[in-house]
């Protein structure tokens, strides 16, 4: 009964809705006519506004025009043709709210389908082998470039950290040595606060004021543009500057933050500037190089390069790295661009290692080659374990995915805070500012009332502070926050297992888990890697330091193997990666022999941590409402949910010929990434026959280019004809409609064939095909729009990923036919 009386009151609904749209529409269509241009314009967007706003309370919609459909010679649709303005969203099943309708409308579609237009397919039979070769051999060439420029980079931020951490506890050292006898302790810590505020002062304002994007480690929005989405400023050269020189300041700023997640968003904007050879913001920078790969395919194998390239310098894994962007980043991929891929990846370590060993006296002599990546775990000595330490390898690997999970919910819950509360630059930068206090304090806290000493000649012996402790001594607590994460973690790794207190670390690993999932979501470049690992490092410290206590003279009670494991553990129960993460670690390490309790580790981390929640990255996706498909469909594509239920019926469609000043309407009304070209029979029936898709870029660049003539017959004559050469030259930022010359009366009834640049041949499915197979279609194909056809290939609706998106995996059968009738 309850269902009947929904149906019932949706169809009245609908039928006011319709009639009140008609009637407004007739009654500004006779006034129409007399305003002028820019009149015309404006009473265009608010009849549009007007009837999205009726057109939203409909549930059951049609085609547009559908008394008068297109038959040939008829002329083209008028005005009371009902588009939507913005995103295709259809008849959800579990539709967004308008709130997030409005944060997914920020984000496009990247355009990874194959097309098969003619202009395109001519272009292509220009091409003889040895041009296919030439193309080839430019790939390889470009893979080289990318890696060595990624590799220069890295070299840079590692080399600028160090001057800058070495200046920096050179300075406070000296004053703690000196105050300590002077009672001037509040003096020095104060000088300390004051570094790192003005560190991170500079590493914020560049996120700030410079490029917002940049904050963060950048692998969520790398992963989303390998997924097809096109994330705002994501791969742009001033990205990279801020993300670059904002890490150097964040890091040596004493923030809970890595340098070597942004290295893999560096990577991504190298791969993508150089393979297209210009940049868009120095738009004097043109080589017109590589013009044959200014498409978003070619694109996007470069930046999965150029992020493999980018994991490869910042561990020393080529191989981990490869892994990575096949597991986490690209959602696409190819034997031809694992090997390019693993060929970049060489070519970033090997030239980092030549430019580490040499140029640097930090990391070892000359011609070593002993420093492959930035984060160092150091040499790693014979520690063996035995068959019954398996289960406390996997018990460690549960705990680690269980503190992830709680790390990932805390988290998740600030980011809604801020995403609420903490929304424009000043209150960002002062949050930023804030925290860095607040992380600066807590150390200076922690280091002050341990007591735990460590006799000099122990590792480290870097930024050594004495404080209260015996001559010849030095404190525990300062070795782990009075120094660069990455030192920390080698002194956890390499120290003896009578070194540190179990009370010391304890406390480290409770304070660094808080202040790292506080710090992780401000307006600075950071990585989550190291702040894990370390965090990692003191929980398998822990537990290491427990056993060996429990039985001290036994060989395989060594704290610094499970330090290496209880990394792992948080690492994997943070971001949730097995493969990749495990061989990233294996490679960093340099021994194989902690192969099979890392892997063990890794997969009890992701499973105990996936029964809460999500990886961290999944969920900051999640949270900005970025429509990212998944890898397996939604739980409700095993049952009876078919292509009719999802797909939006209301098309905006264009034909085959079709008037200059309609179109220019159409592009001006309407902001959809592509249109249906079709054609309309006489035999009577509403739906018109699909003959391919066009985008709206392409259409933009018609009417640029003026491609349109005299319509005579079937076909326009004295018109100019496009090259597929033409269309790449707004790559990738492409003219919109209002960059176009408003066509004149005359131009107005010319016409534009667009047979010659559509796509003749655009995936399409049948109304009763299931949700599994338009999911799989969508992910594997890389497709942003999905036309619905029936058993005549006449158009009955579309489907875009934005619609996929917003079905939940969760989404149960009742769920899903209660929020249909709702």
């Amino acid at each position: 009964s309850l269902l009947l009386y929904g149906q019932c009151v949706l169809l009245c609904q609908c039928c006011c809705c319709t009639l009140a749209a008609e009637d407004m529409s007739d009654i500004e269509l006779q006034t129409h006519a007399n305003l002028s241009p820019k009149g015309q314009k404006r009473q265009a967007r608010n009849m549009e506004q007007n009837k999205t706003r009726s057109d939203s309370e409909c549930k059951n919609a049609v085609f547009a025009n559908p008394k008068d459909p297109l038959l040939p010679g008829s002329g083209t649709p008028s005005l009371t043709r009902r588009p939507l303005v913005g995103t295709w969203f259809g008849t959800h099943t579990h539709a967004p709210n308008r709130k997030f309708q409005k944060k997914q409308a920020m984000y496009d579609g990247l355009d990874y389908e194959d097309t098969e237009s003619k202009v395109e397919m001519d272009a292509y039979k220009k091409f003889s082998l040895f041009d296919e070769r030439r193309f080839e051999l430019s790939r390889w060439l470009l893979m080289f470039v990318i890696g060595f420029c990624t590799a220069c980079i890295a070299f840079s931020i590692d080399v600028a950290i160090e001057h800058l951490a070495k200046w920096k506890f050179g300075v406070v050292g000296k004053s703690i040595d000196r105050c300590i006898h002077e009672d001037c302790l509040v003096t020095s810590f104060g000088l300390w606060i004051a570094i790192d505020m003005m560190f991170v002062f500079v590493a914020t304002s560049l996120v700030v004021f410079g490029e917002p994007i940049a904050a963060g480690s950048g692998i969520p929005e790398v992963k989303c543009y390998l997924n097809g989405i096109k994330m705002p400023a994501v791969v742009r050269l001033k990205t990279l500057a801020c993300k670059a020189c904002g890490v150097m300041f964040s890091v040596a700023g004493g923030l809970c933050v890595g340098k070597e997640g942004p290295m893999i968003h560096s990577g991504a904007v190298v791969a993508a500037g150089m393979s297209q050879g210009k940049s868009t913001s120095l738009k004097w920078l043109d080589t017109h190089f590589f013009k044959r790969f200014r498409t978003d395919q070619e694109k996007r194998d470069f930046v999965s390069a150029g992020a493999a390239a980018g994991v490869s310098a910042a561990f020393g894994a080529p191989i981990g790295g490869v892994l990575f962007s096949l597991e986490e980043g690209s959602s696409f991929w190819s034997q031809t661009l694992t090997w390019r891929s693993l060929f970049c990846t060489m070519c970033t370590t090997y030239c980092l290692n030549l430019l580490l060993s040499n140029l640097t006296e930090s990391h070892g002599p000359r011609n070593e080659l002993s420093s492959p990546g930035l984060l160092n775990f150091g040499k790693f000595t014979d520690m063996p374990y035995n068959l019954y330490e398996l289960p406390l390898f996997m018990a460690l690997g549960a705990v680690g995915g269980l503190a992830g999970a709680l790390f990932n919910s805390f988290n998740e819950h600030l980011t809604h805070f801020r995403m609420k509360y903490v929304k424009h630059g000043m209150m960002r930068l002062t949050e930023a500012l804030l925290i860095s206090v607040l992380t600066t304090i807590l150390a200076v806290t922690m280091i002050y009332v341990s007591d735990d000493c460590l006799p000099i000649g122990d590792v480290p012996e870097d930024n050594a502070l004495q404080l209260f402790c015996q001559d010849h001594e030095y404190s525990a607590m300062g070795s782990l926050w009075f120094n660069t994460p990455e030192t920390g973690i080698r002194a956890l790794f390499h120290s003896d297992r009578v070194d540190y207190d179990k009370m010391t670390i304890l406390s480290f690993f409770g304070a660094y888990f808080f202040i790292a999932c506080v710090t992780y979501g401000i307006a600075v470049p950071s990585g989550l890697f190291v702040p894990c690992i370390l965090t990692g490092a003191a929980m398998g410290r822990f537990m290491g330091s427990l056993l060996s206590h429990q039985y001290p003279n036994v060989e395989w009670s060594e704290p610094g193997k499970y330090a290496l494991l209880g990394s792992a553990a948080f690492l994997g129960g943070v971001v949730r990666m097995t493969i990749s993460l495990g061989v990233i670690i294996i490679e960093a390490t340099g021994n194989i022999t902690y192969s099979l309790p890392i892997i063990l580790t890794l997969i009890c981390a992701k499973l105990f941590g996936d029964i809460f929640n999500e990886g961290l990255y999944d969920i900051h996706i999640e949270l900005k409402h970025v429509p990212l498909l998944g890898w397996n469909p939604p739980h409700v594509s095993r049952y009876l949910i078919k292509a009719r239920d999802l797909m939006f019926e209301k098309v905006e469609t264009v034909s085959t010929l079709y008037k200059v000043g309609d179109l220019y309407d159409l592009l001006e009304h309407s902001k959809h990434g592509a249109y249906p070209v079709v054609e309309y029979t006489q035999d009577g029936v509403r739906a018109p026959l699909l003959k391919g898709m066009i985008l709206r870029t392409q259409l933009v660049m018609i009417l640029k280019f003026k491609a349109f003539g005299r319509r005579d017959d079937d076909q326009v004559v004295d018109c100019q004809e496009i090259t597929w050469e033409d269309f790449r030259v707004g790559y990738p930022r492409w003219p919109d409609i209002d960059d176009v010359e408003m066509p004149s009366d005359e131009e107005r009834q010319m016409w534009i064939d667009l047979r010659p640049y559509m796509n003749s041949h655009p995936f399409t499915l049948k109304e009763d095909s299931s949700l599994n197979r338009i999911f799989n279609l969508f992910r594997t194909m890389g497709l942003r729009h999905l036309p619905i056809v029936d058993d005549n290939n006449r158009l009955r609706g579309i489907l875009t990923r934005k619609d996929l998106y917003n079905i939940k995996p969760t989404t149960k059968p009742k769920e899903f036919w209660e929020t249909s009738v709702q």
